[in-house]
């Protein structure tokens, strides 16, 4: 077997080329949203495409956040599979009642006769300085809907992997892209489309003391805390890749390995996702718990601008300082 070929990707290079090859294998994918087409979008994430597949295949919409979903959804009934691009996570609850109205019950309500194969992207998360409305960390409000799935990658190699999986599946897909790192770090990722599984956490690095939890852009400051306590603290790294459907058998089993868990979002604390992985310890491993879970979140306040930024976002000392808290316990 030969070696596969293989080049150097930042996240949102990964977007663009995990967009570029489902483009490219099936006739029927198409993307749309604002400037997505000869601007190459606010991220530039789709540069290239209008060029390459033509008017038909890459579609600039007015602004209008319900108009792209509900046009989205009515071309994926039809039998498309459209990818829908909403500038901002912030920008997208305009199209709120599209998708867990519309796209999330269009399955059920038509008892199997329609599906309803689209893709929402939305770069999402702060720490980029951009003002208001631009820096929603919002995935529980989609995580909480049935008939929704929710992909969050943290990597190159992961982000052209999951859309590639977001795009062929017959369900709506909310794939929210961590802007943060678009262009933080590179990594080797193939050149031929692939596949990464939906609803398979990873786990970035094996430990005996504590699980910790985390998922998008959370991701590399967690592990530069479990870097950090290499030696005092064996921490176990979990990036949990989909929140829906969450991978329940990796989430416990790492703590009942573990006995203790912290988990790292960005989202304010109250109502975030963490919660839903302090529950399912709580019915799962009870027995297995040393000491209370700590939730290293955002704060619950609308997030802030600029010089507070920094410190709203959980940081390698702070989740660090969290992690203590629990083995110390």
């Amino acid at each position: 077997m030969g070696k596969t070929e293989t080049e150097s990707h930042t996240l949102v290079e990964s977007v663009r080329d995990g967009l570029a090859g489902e483009l490219e294998r099936d006739e029927d994918v198409l993307v749309m949203g604002e400037d997505v087409g000869e601007n190459g979008g606010v991220f530039r994430a789709t540069e290239g495409l209008h060029a390459e597949f033509g008017d038909d295949r890459v579609i600039d919409t007015p602004l209008a956040e319900s108009g792209i979903i509900g046009t989205a959804i009515g071309m994926a009934a039809y039998g498309l599979k459209p990818v829908a691009e909403i500038q901002f996570l912030g920008f997208i609850y305009p199209g709120f009642d599209q998708i867990v109205s519309h796209a999330a019950r269009l399955r059920t309500r038509s008892r199997g006769r329609f599906t309803c194969p689209m893709v929402v992207r939305a770069p999402y998360g702060g720490g980029i300085r951009a003002p208001e409305h631009h820096s929603e960390s919002s995935e529980a409000f989609f995580a909480h809907q049935p008939g929704l799935t929710v992909v969050v990658p943290s990597t190159p190699h992961d982000a052209k992997g999951l859309l590639a999986s977001a795009i062929r599946s017959p369900d709506p897909v909310i794939f929210l892209e961590p802007k943060l790192i678009y262009r933080a770090f590179r990594e080797d990722v193939p050149t031929e489309p692939y596949e990464v599984p939906i609803g398979e956490a990873a786990v970035r690095r094996e430990g005996t003391d504590i699980s910790v939890y985390t998922w998008g852009a959370m991701a590399r400051p967690t592990m530069e805390a479990a870097e950090e306590l290499a030696g005092e603290i064996d921490v176990e790294v979990v990036d949990l890749r989909t929140l829906s459907p969450l991978d329940e058998e990796t989430i416990v089993e790492s703590f009942e390995k573990t006995g203790r868990a912290a988990i790292v979002h960005e989202a304010p604390k109250t109502g975030g996702f963490g919660a839903e992985i302090v529950a399912t310890l709580q019915e799962h491993s009870l027995l297995y718990q040393e000491a209370p879970i700590e939730r290293i979140a955002g704060f619950d306040a609308p997030f802030p601008l600029y010089s507070l930024e920094d410190y709203y976002l959980p940081e390698p000392a702070r989740i660090t300082e969290g992690i203590r808290e629990a083995v110390e316990f």
